[in-house]
């Protein structure tokens, strides 16, 4: 295959393809024009492009706008009275907000609509391509059993995205015959366990033809592996074993129209075990094909690291170093990230007087700063060496700090004593940014940019429009190469779908819910720790918190490694669904998402908490509504509960 980045050169093939298969009613996956398949299959190089077209929705379905792991965390917020900057959607976001209905549902993944995509049409690509396989004669066998392979995985993906979001879903195993019937269009809904069972079968029938690697990284990164195969495969099974899925009391009594339960009527243990199975032998390819956690290596235009900046600098290019150069990523968006001006401040000059130029916009609540660990490695309000109660009152930049805030700045308390991935993963007032054009911190004529965003500062709002609504912007998405200065020079980088760290904590967090703490569990969160500077949860614990028994127990292990995935997965689209599957994104968000009140040039009446807005999100909100007129155009669907 040519480089993925080929999918733009046939762009206009895929979308004739869209329009010629396009549905005319409620999941009609019959194919049309039979003489036009025919031609799309007439040889290797049409095939082909029929492929791209199957992996076209996967580059949609992972942009981070219409991704709700992203938008629907609580990991960031957007100010309701932005117009739309450059184009971008706002519908993930403003679902925080509670504009979510079964009229007009907000990132309809089932319909393809209000700012997401058919998951159902990209399904019915995959099988077509499928079922005409055979066609090309110059496809030799070895490239056919690959195609089969990757066309089955992104069947398997596209069903799994739907399943996050509705849970029990209809199953797409054939596209319908011209002849079908309307009863026969009228597809119900399969069960949870029908529906994780059939996705886990896709991914392993493809997961043997998948190559582990990708040789030819320059024409064919971005194509699916094995590695990446058996990666979502512990995903599906996580997520099928927590407790949303997994004996969650909410929906013991929904039904289908014929009676039949749709979700497990019962805990099952045994789900938690298939987990941890699979997460091993992810694990295990992974690191066999040399996956490793990143570590940062300073080319030489950069200048001598202090041991705290190389730790920051360790986190964020975990996220940002480019793929074919980054040892851990085990699979990336494509194309590149393109937000990183919504995840920068302005630090210069002409930015701030440019400021329309780039948005600024990706904003992290008070409560995103709280979630990240102290020094010590242990939550801010667990603490027993670090002032809580005391966090929001002023202090100043001093030397000790210097690389990670201001030399005689004032900020507050809460900002000092904090762990690696804090000042890695957000900017704030006071904060050093490294990068922006000066990468060395022993320069007295270029010194390191720190965030001004009080009084006339460069980073302060300048007008109501475009502003951060709370004083924290997510740094750990933007390259410490970008630039913004007289516009916006980007750094490209793709945005990691799976890192080797996010599957040590899924590996570890299976492992706990099957047998508890153990040194097994132990030895994986405390290697995601170790990168990150901090020490092991049993020291850390031990000595620093005001609970320090807490790892000794699997409630209390659940509760460290749960906040431990959140901090490292933070701002990458990933804690979302985890909260989702958890059952704990309700909890997060029945509290007010405060920012700092920005409009202050002093820094005692700046750090004053402002109630930005108050999230609406009930046990409803756990799963996504199917649209109203759906559901008439065929009645045998049932809507989820409680909508």
């Amino acid at each position: 295959m040519k480089n993925i980045s080929k999918y733009s050169k046939n762009i206009f093939a895929f979308v004739l393809l869209c329009t010629i298969f396009s549905c005319k009613k409620y999941l009609d996956i019959t194919p049309e024009n039979l003489g036009t398949l025919d031609y799309a299959f007439r040889n290797r190089n049409e095939a082909e492009n029929y492929l791209y077209g199957c992996y076209a929705y996967l580059q949609r379905s992972t942009d981070v706008a219409t991704n709700p792991g992203f938008t629907t965390s609580g990991e960031l917020i957007y100010s309701n009275s932005l117009d739309n900057f450059l184009g971008f959607n706002r519908t993930g976001f403003n679902l925080l907000r509670g504009t979510q209905n079964a009229a007009n549902p907000g990132l309809n993944a089932w319909d393809g609509n209000e700012g997401s995509y058919s998951m159902f049409r990209s399904i019915r690509l995959c099988n077509i391509m499928l079922e005409n396989i055979d066609k090309p004669i110059d496809l030799s066998s070895a490239e056919k059993k690959r195609w089969i392979a990757e066309a089955k995985f992104l069947k398997a993906y596209y069903h799994y995205v739907l399943f996050k979001m509705y849970g029990p879903i209809p199953l797409i195993k054939n596209n319908l015959s011209i002849s079908a019937s309307t009863d026969e269009v009228r597809i119900k809904r399969s069960t949870v366990d029908e529906s994780v069972n059939y996705i886990v079968s896709l991914l392993d029938e493809a997961i043997p033809d998948l190559p582990p690697s990708i040789s030819n990284q320059t024409m064919e990164l971005g194509r699916v592996t094995s590695i990446i195969a058996l990666a979502v495969k512990a995903e599906v099974l996580a997520t099928s074993a927590s407790p949303l899925f997994n004996g969650n009391p909410d929906y013991i009594s929904f039904k289908d129209k014929d009676g039949i339960s749709l979700f497990p009527q019962s805990f099952d243990a045994q789900k938690w075990q298939k987990a941890a199975d699979a997460a091993k032998t992810a694990i295990t390819a992974a690191e066999g094909q040399g996956i490793k956690l990143y570590t940062f290596t300073a080319p030489a235009t950069v200048g001598a690291l202090s041991d705290s900046l190389k730790r920051t600098l360790d986190v964020q290019n975990a996220v940002t170093e480019r793929w074919e150069l980054n040892p851990e990523i085990i699979w990336a968006s494509n194309p590149a990230f393109g937000y990183q001006g919504f995840a920068t401040p302005r630090l210069t000059e002409k930015s701030a007087v440019n400021a329309f130029s780039n948005p600024s916009t990706f904003s992290a609540p008070i409560s995103t700063q709280e979630l990240f660990y102290t020094v010590n490695g242990v939550p801010i309000n667990e603490d027993k060496n670090w002032d809580y109660a005391g966090r929001n009152t002023i202090a100043t930049g001093d030397y000790a700090s210097r690389y990670y805030i201001k030399e005689g700045y004032q900020t507050i308390k809460g900002h000092f004593a904090r762990e690696s991935r804090f000042y890695a993963d957000l900017a704030f007032d006071g904060g050093i940014w490294f990068g922006n054009g000066r990468v060395d911190p022993n320069s007295s004529q270029a010194p390191l940019y720190h965030v001004a965003a009080r009084g006339s500062g460069f980073a302060a709002p300048s007008d109501n429009i475009r502003l951060n609504i709370t004083g924290y912007w997510p740094k750990k998405l933007v390259n410490y190469l970008s630039v913004y200065d007289d516009g916006f020079q980007p750094t490209a980088f793709r945005m990691p779908l799976i890192r080797l760290a996010g599957l040590y904590l899924l590996y570890a967090e299976a492992v706990n819910e099957v047998s508890g703490p153990s040194t097994e569990v132990f030895t994986y969160v405390n290697r995601v720790r170790q990168r990150a500077g901090l020490p092991s949860v049993q020291v850390a614990w031990a000595n620093h918190s005001k609970n320090p028994d807490k790892f000794n127990s699997k409630d209390g292990l659940r509760q460290i490694i749960h906040q431990e995935r959140r901090i490292e997965l933070c701002f990458e689209g990933q804690s979302g669904w985890d909260l989702r599957r958890w059952k704990e994104l309700q909890a997060v968000l029945t509290v007010p998402l405060q920012g700092w009140s920005i409009n202050n040039a002093e820094a005692v009446n700046y750090y004053r908490p402002t109630t930005q807005f108050i999230p609406v999100f009930g046990i409803k909100d756990y799963l996504w509504p199917i649209k109203n007129n759906s559901l008439v155009v065929n009645p045998n669907l049932v809507q989820n509960p409680f909508w």
